[in-house]
């Protein structure tokens, strides 16, 4: 009878060790170590509180992407005259540098507030001469994952691509070397490890989580599901 007992007891302690193991492995992707900063990063601008680098979550389709800056380019190609490739110091050290204070929405139902800084998407198209037909902009992501915008959207709202958050520059996990400031978008919209700008005249575009039903317009004022 103790024999039997004492089976029972050690089953319910693989039990209650194997469900705790997998609650630990489904968390791991919500779970952040402190990241790498190349410099002092600064937590308050203009008298805001800044959230930190810290404070995101892990929701890439293929987790963080390592990309050499020495062997970066990025592409801008589709409906232009001139297509480019453009250096990651080139990006950096020929064109000028905006910051904003935005926050960036998740559709999971966290924010963060960041000061990003980067470069105007239009100073780069400047250099492509677009063309007439063109009225939608598709960025591809190293990962495979894409979403468009509107050109107007980013010519209108003077769109940047970032490489510094908070006055550190972006860390592999956080998009480096460029990612996209899609201010009063959903966070899906704000693509990471960016290789590619194709200028489009496809306005019905889908991205990786347009085709699965969230909303290809993605403002905050509205719902993320179409």
């Amino acid at each position: 009878m103790n024999e039997i007992k004492h089976f029972k007891n050690n089953s319910i302690l693989i039990f209650i060790i194997t469900v705790v193991s997998i609650i630990i492995i489904n968390l791991g992707g919500c779970l952040q170590e402190d990241l790498k900063l190349d410099a002092v990063e600064i937590r308050e601008y203009q008298g805001a509180k800044l959230s930190s680098v810290n404070e995101f979550r892990e929701n890439s389709i293929k987790g963080p992407q390592f990309i050499s800056k020495e062997n970066y380019s990025l592409k801008i190609t589709g409906s232009v005259q001139q297509k480019l490739n453009l250096s990651y110091d080139t990006i950096v050290n020929n064109f000028n540098h905006y910051k904003k204070l935005v926050t960036l929405h998740c559709v999971e139902g966290w924010s963060v507030k960041i000061l990003w800084e980067g470069v105007l998407i239009k100073d780069l198209l400047e250099l492509t001469n677009i063309s007439p037909n063109a009225s939608v902009i598709i960025f591809h992501a190293y990962d495979g994952y894409t979403t468009s915008l509107p050109i107007d959207y980013i010519m209108e709202n003077n769109i940047i691509i970032s490489f510094k958050m908070n006055n550190v520059t972006l860390p592999p996990e956080r998009g480096f070397p460029f990612q996209l400031v899609a201010e009063s978008k959903w966070g899906y919209k704000w693509i990471k490890w960016i290789t590619e700008i194709e200028l489009s005249d496809n306005e019905f575009y889908e991205g990786y989580w347009e085709k699965r039903g969230y909303s290809n317009i993605a403002d905050l004022n509205n719902s993320f599901f179409d």
